[in-house]
């Protein structure tokens, strides 16, 4: 059965040794807004990139040497992953278009190196500005993206904000399918630090899971109808809220009404059509939460992840996790582990 990872992470190859690329990453980082962005050695005496918030709170760890092709590739084989698809994690909240275009083109050409078992994503400011369609232009039309990677939100804004609505414009019309990365923290994120992880995991998930809510209940997908949302952290676990949080009217009358109880039929509309889940290191969620995950959302809506490399373990732990230990029908397994991907990003494969 073949298998496709959509959540394999790319940073530039040289960027610990270019100083151009790296100065590019550490800048775009807001210090003003408590970003703290730093090189540091790991035990083996490895360089990483390392982002804090507040300071004396890590969130992200990039580690010299774990985002090579060969990298890539070595793991995949090992894993049993047929085909991966890349994306920068988490900071191109923050980058500029220089560094952007730099990005775009090593991911090229660790496509090109990779044999075919590799796609990109194109990596664009998302401000819809001149200079930001010409690159996302060129990643199309000239480096063969598949899809486009967007974070979650930018600074205090979520996707559904006014501000988004020219590059999301473009998206629409071009119909590419859009990989929803989680940022490091959600944007109310102070009760959350303290620990460790519900730092580094379940800050994620309220990311998400607040980036999911405002979307479907902004009624974006109504003005783009086109956009495939694909959210990582299985959508912040929204399989669990659906039903919670489609307004349902009440069959009485109350004093209050404390609830919306307008547009449920809208909403489960762009659940079924405009938003995706990546099942991100699907292991991690347990067999019980993902077999309930398949079962309320449907097979269609979520797509193998491993975070690669996070963990190195995360990719082969998935697969065999999704291969072996979940039980759903032959058609499901291959839905969640390759027919979802080669479906929404048009795959050669």
């Amino acid at each position: 059965m073949t298998v496709v990872d959509i959540n394999v992470h790319h940073l530039p190859e040289d960027l610990f040794t270019n100083e151009k690329i790296l100065n590019g990453f550490l800048t775009s980082a807001p210090r003003g807004f408590g970003e703290i962005a730093t090189v540091g050695e790991t035990a083996d005496g490895r360089k990483q990139l390392i982002l804090e918030k507040p300071k004396g709170f890590q969130n992200l760890n990039y580690v010299d040497g774990d985002y090579s092709a060969e990298a890539k590739l070595a793991a995949m084989d090992e894993a049993g992953v047929d085909y991966g698809i890349m994306r920068v994690p988490v900071w191109q909240e923050w980058l500029g278009i220089e560094t952007c275009r730099a990005v775009n083109d090593n991911a090229h050409e660790i496509v090109q190196r990779s044999g075919g078992r590799l796609f990109s994503t194109a990596c664009v400011p998302p401000w819809g500005r001149k200079e930001d369609l010409y690159e996302l232009e060129r990643c199309v039309n000239e480096l063969g993206v598949v899809g486009v990677q967007m974070a979650c939100h930018y600074g205090q804004l979520y996707l559904d904000d006014e501000v988004f609505k020219p590059y999301l414009a473009v998206l629409d019309k071009l119909g590419l399918p859009v990989i929803v990365h989680h940022t490091p923290l959600p944007v109310e994120w102070k009760s959350v630090i303290d620990y460790t992880n519900l730092r580094r995991e379940f800050g994620r998930i309220v990311d998400q899971a607040t980036a999911v809510g405002r979307e479907l209940f902004s009624g974006m997908f109504d003005e783009f109808p086109n956009l495939k949302f694909i959210h990582t952290m299985m959508g912040g676990n929204w399989f669990a809220n659906a039903d919670l949080m489609t307004p349902h009217a009440t069959v009485k009358k109350e004093a209050l009404n404390r609830l919306d109880p307008t547009g449920g039929e809208k909403i489960r509309h762009y659940l079924q059509n405009n938003i995706f889940f990546d099942m991100t290191h699907p292991h991690s969620w347990g067999k019980h939460q993902v077999e309930a995950a398949v079962k309320i959302s449907g097979a269609e809506h979520y797509l193998f992840g491993s975070s690669f490399p996070v963990f190195y373990s995360w990719m082969g732990q998935g697969v065999e996790f999704l291969k072996n230990e979940i039980e759903v029908t032959d058609e499901e397994r291959e839905l969640l582990l390759s027919g979802n991907a080669k479906r929404l990003f048009n795959l050669p494969i």
